[in-house]
C-alpha cells in the first residue's frame, strides 16, 4: 500500500512553532508521558510529529479504502485537506481520542493492521456465554491490551456450569508465547477447562520478556510475567469456588476485573471497565461493598459497577449506597434502544444494543467497537470556524470505522452501524464565556453539519451511513492536552489536584521526584503502577461542581441529550452527602425520561475513594505544592523535547563558545591574506594530556581550485 505523505514545505511551518498545551506544562507531561511515541533515533516525538502521523495514517487509511475499491483517488484534493486537518489539530481545535494519538499511523496500524486499536471503547454481552463460553472474557482481555475500555454484563449467570478440571486426566502445559496473542489463548486454555472439564492446564512463562525490556508495537516496558502468572492463580481460585455449580455473577464479574488488573499493570497502555447488572440483585450489588466483600478490594476498582435502570422504578434503595461509595450508575437500556437526540423522538434506531462503554457516552451492541474524537468549541473564534473543525473531527472518526478488527463477530456490527461520537469538551468554559443561548446554537448547527458530512463522505467512502455520530465524553488524559475542561463537566475547584497513573519504570519519574511533584504506588497495583500529583489551577471566573447543585448537573446532562448527543452523554453528577442525599431519589425520577445514563459521586472531604482522579485543595496548598511547577515546564521542555534551536540561537551560542576559548587562550586566530584568489584551507590539530602529545595536519582538495590556487 502506498502512504499518503503531506508536503515537506508545509510541515516546515510547523517545526518551529510551539504547540499550545495547556496547564501550565500539564499537558506537555502528559503528552510526553502518554502519547509521545520513541523514534528510530531513540528520541521523542515532538508535537508537530505526532500530528504528522496521526494525518498521514488517516489519509493513508482513506486512500487504501478508495484504491481498493478502485473508487477514484484525487491527490491533491486529499493534499489540500489533510492539510487542513493537520493545521486544527496542531492548534487543538480538536483531537483525536488517546488510543489514535498513540497509535495511527504507526507498525499497530499499517503493517499489523490492529485498527482495533483506533478505537475507545466496545462492549459484550454475557448473555451468550451457552455458545460462546469463554470468548467474552477473551474478547475483553484482548481488546483491553490493545488499549480498548469494555462495557460487560452479568447476564450469563447461571447460563453454563463451571464442571471444573478433571483431576484425572493428564496435566497439560502450555507455553506461552511473548505477545498479546498468547496471553489472551493462556485465558482461553484456562477457563475453557474449568467450563468443559477437561485436563488441568498448567503454563510456562519463560518466553515472557523480562521486567523492563522495551514493548516496540506499543511501547513502555514490560512488567515481566508476573501480572499473568497472579490472575491466572487468582482466576483459578474464584473457578474452584464455583464448579460444579451454575457461574454466578460474582464468578463473571471477578474474571473480567481480574483481567482488567492484570492488563493494567502489563503495559503503560490504560484501559477501563463497566459492568451492568440486575438493579434487584443483591449479590450484584454488595460487589463493591468491601465490608461483604474484602476480598474484591484489590481488583473491584477496576470497574465501573451500573445497573440496568428500568423506568418507573423505585430509586430509593440503591441510592442509600450510591451516598457510601457513588456506585451503582444507571443505564436506562429503553432509552438507549429508543432515542438518538431526544428532541428528536424515539426512533428505534439501535433496538439491538446491549450495552455501553466503561464511560456510557456511547450505545453498543454486543462485540461493537466506536472511535471518538474531541472538539473544543472555545478554541474557536466562530461558530463557522467550529463548523469547519466538525467536518474534520467527523472524517477522522468515520475513516477509522474503514479499518477491519481481527474480530468477525464485531465486523460484522461495525460494517453495518459505522457508528462513531463526535464529542465536545471545555462545555464549563463555553458556558463561562458564552452563555446557554450560544451553546444550543452553536450544539444545533454543529450536529446538522456533521449530518450533512456523513451523507457526502458516506457516499464518497461508498459505505452506510452511520448510525449515531454525536456523544459528549468525559475526557480523560486527551482535555489536559489543550487545558480544556473534561467533556460537560465543571472542575471540582478552582485548585485541585489532578492524579495520572504512570508506569513505574517510567523514566519520567526520577525528574517528577526531583522537581517535589508526589509520586507514590498506585493502590492495587503497587506492583507495577505508580500516581503522580499535579497542582492545577483552572483560572478565575469559572464556576465549580460545588457550585452547582444536584439538580442543575442533571439539567444540563439533559441539555446536552436533547440538543447534541444522539449516542449518549457521560455525567458523573457529583453532591454533597448531607445535604442532597435525600433528594436523588426525586432526580433520578424526574431525569429517568431525558437521558439514557448517569453516574453519581458524593464530594467527601477526602474523596469516595483512594487515589480520585481529582482532589479539590486551597488556593494556599496550590502554592506549596507548585513552588517547583516550573520545572516540570522546565523538564519537558529542557529534557523530553528535542528542541531545535533558530538561527539567532545558533549563531549567538557559537560567539559566546569561541569568545571563552579565546580568553582561555585556548584558540589563536590568525588571518592570512591570499593574492590569487584562493583561499588558505590547511588544518592542525594539537592535542596534550600530562604524558603525549599528538599533532595531525589534513584536508587537501584534489580540485582544479584547490591544486592551483588553494594553499591546502
Amino acid at each position: 500500500m502506498e502512504k499518503f505523505k503531506l508536503s515537506e514545505q508545509f510541515i516546515s511551518k510547523y517545526k518551529r512553532k510551539k504547540p499550545p498545551f495547556g496547564f501550565n506544562g500539564l499537558g506537555e507531561l502528559v503528552y510526553m508521558r502518554t502519547y509521545s511515541r520513541i523514534k528510530e533515533d531513540g528520541k521523542n516525538e515532538r508535537w508537530w510529529e505526532t500530528v504528522q502521523r496521526v494525518v498521514e495514517g488517516t489519509y493513508s487509511m482513506q486512500k487504501n479504502h478508495i484504491d481498493t475499491h478502485q473508487l477514484g483517488w484525487n491527490p491533491w484534493q486529499a493534499q489540500a485537506s489533510a492539510q487542513e486537518m493537520y493545521d486544527r489539530m496542531f492548534n487543538m481545535k480538536f483531537l483525536p481520542p488517546g488510543r489514535g494519538l498513540w497509535a495511527m499511523g504507526t507498525a499497530i496500524t499499517e503493517e499489523k493492521n490492529l485498527y482495533a486499536a483506533l478505537n475507545n471503547c466496545a462492549f459484550v454481552s454475557t448473555s451468550t456465554i451457552k455458545e460462546d463460553y469463554s470468548k467474552p472474557f477473551t474478547f475483553l482481555m484482548d481488546a483491553s491490551m490493545l488499549g480498548v475500555g469494555v462495557g460487560f454484563d452479568t447476564k450469563g449467570a447461571g447460563e453454563i456450569i463451571v464442571k471444573g478440571v478433571n483431576v484425572d486426566r493428564e496435566e497439560e502445559t502450555y507455553v506461552i508465547p511473548d505477545t498479546r496473542e498468547g496471553w489472551v489463548d493462556s485465558l482461553k486454555l484456562l477457563l475453557e477447562s474449568y467450563f468443559h472439564g477437561t485436563a488441568p492446564v498448567y503454563f510456562d512463562y519463560t518466553k515472557i520478556r523480562p521486567v523492563g525490556e522495551p514493548i516496540k508495537g506499543f511501547g513502555g516496558v514490560s512488567s515481566g510475567h508476573e501480572p499473568l502468572e497472579e490472575i491466572h492463580g487468582e482466576i483459578r481460585k474464584v473457578l474452584e469456588q464455583n464448579s460444579k455449580e451454575p457461574i454466578t455473577v460474582t464468578t463473571i464479574v471477578d474474571i473480567m476485573n481480574l483481567i482488567g488488573k492484570c492488563v493494567v499493570a502489563g503495559n503503560v497502555r490504560r484501559t477501563a471497565e463497566i459492568v451492568f447488572g440486575d438493579p434487584h440483585d443483591d449479590e450484584y450489588l454488595d460487589l463493591k461493598n468491601y465490608k461483604v466483600n474484602p476480598d474484591r478490594e484489590q481488583f473491584g476498582w477496576t470497574s465501573n459497577n451500573s445497573i440496568f435502570a428500568e423506568l418507573g422504578m423505585d430509586y430509593t434503595d440503591v441510592c442509600k449506597r450510591i451516598n457510601d461509595n457513588g456506585e451503582p450508575g444507571f443505564a436506562w437500556l429503553e432509552n438507549m434502544r429508543k432515542f438518538s437526540r431526544m428532541k428528536n423522538g424515539g426512533d428505534n434506531k439501535d433496538h439491538r444494543v446491549a450495552g455501553g462503554n466503561p464511560c456510557l457516552e456511547q450505545s453498543l451492541e454486543s462485540y461493537e467497537l466506536c472511535c471518538l474524537v474531541e472538539t473544543f468549541p472555545s478554541n474557536h473564534d466562530s461558530l463557522e470556524d467550529y463548523q469547519r473543525t466538525l467536518k474534520y473531527a467527523y472524517l477522522y472518526a468515520k475513516t477509522v470505522t474503514l479499518g477491519k478488527t481481527h474480530w468477525p463477530e464485531t465486523n460484522r456490527v461495525m460494517l453495518r452501524n459505522r457508528r462513531i461520537g463526535c464529542s465536545v469538551s471545555g462545555v464549563a468554559q463555553f458556558i463561562t464565556k458564552h452563555g446557554m443561548e450560544e451553546l444550543r446554537t452553536w450544539l444545533e448547527n454543529g450536529y446538522d453539519t456533521i449530518q450533512e458530512w456523513d451523507k457526502q463522505y458516506s457516499d464518497w467512502f461508498a459505505v452506510p451511513k452511520s448510525i449515531k455520530t454525536t456523544s459528549v465524553k468525559p475526557s480523560g488524559t486527551v482535555s489536559l492536552l489543550v487545558g480544556a475542561t473534561p467533556g460537560m463537566h465543571y472542575p471540582e475547584s478552582r485548585f485541585y489536584i489532578r492524579r495520572i497513573r504512570a508506569s513505574k519504570h517510567s523514566e519520567l519519574l526520577e525528574p517528577l521526584k526531583r522537581a517535589g511533584y508526589t509520586v507514590e504506588p498506585a493502590f492495587g497495583s503497587e506492583d507495577s503502577t505508580v500516581v503522580i500529583e499535579v497542582p492545577v489551577d483552572v483560572g478565575e471566573g469559572i464556576r465549580t461542581a460545588s457550585d452547582l447543585s444536584i439538580w442543575e448537573q442533571f439539567s444540563l446532562a439533559a441539555f446536552l441529550q436533547r440538543h447534541w448527543a444522539d449516542n449518549q452523554v457521560s455525567c458523573t453528577a457529583t453532591f454533597d452527602p448531607e445535604t442532597e442525599a435525600d433528594e436523588l431519589p426525586h432526580v433520578l425520577n424526574y431525569f429517568q425520561y431525558k437521558l439514557k445514563g448517569i453516574s453519581l459521586l458524593p464530594r467527601h472531604e477526602l474523596g469516595a475513594y483512594k487515589q480520585m482522579p481529582y482532589e479539590h485543595i486551597t488556593e494556599d496548598d496550590y502554592n506549596i505544592i507548585s513552588l517547583n511547577q516550573n520545572d516540570l515546564a522546565n523538564y519537558s521542555k529542557k529534557i523530553l523535547i528535542d528542541e531545535i534551536p533558530d538561527e539567532d540561537k545558533i549563531a549567538n551560542y557559537t560567539l559566546e563558545c569561541l569568545a571563552w576559548l579565546i580568553h582561555q587562550e585556548r584558540l589563536i586566530i590568525k588571518i592570512a591574506l591570499m593574492k590569487n584568489g584562493g583561499i588558505y584551507h590547511p588544518k592542525c590539530w594539537l592535542f596534550e594530556d600530562k604524558h603525549n602529545s599528538a599533532a595531525l595536519h589534513g584536508s587537501s582538495n584534489a580540485t582544479l581550485r584547490g591544486l592551483t590556487k588553494n594553499t591546502e
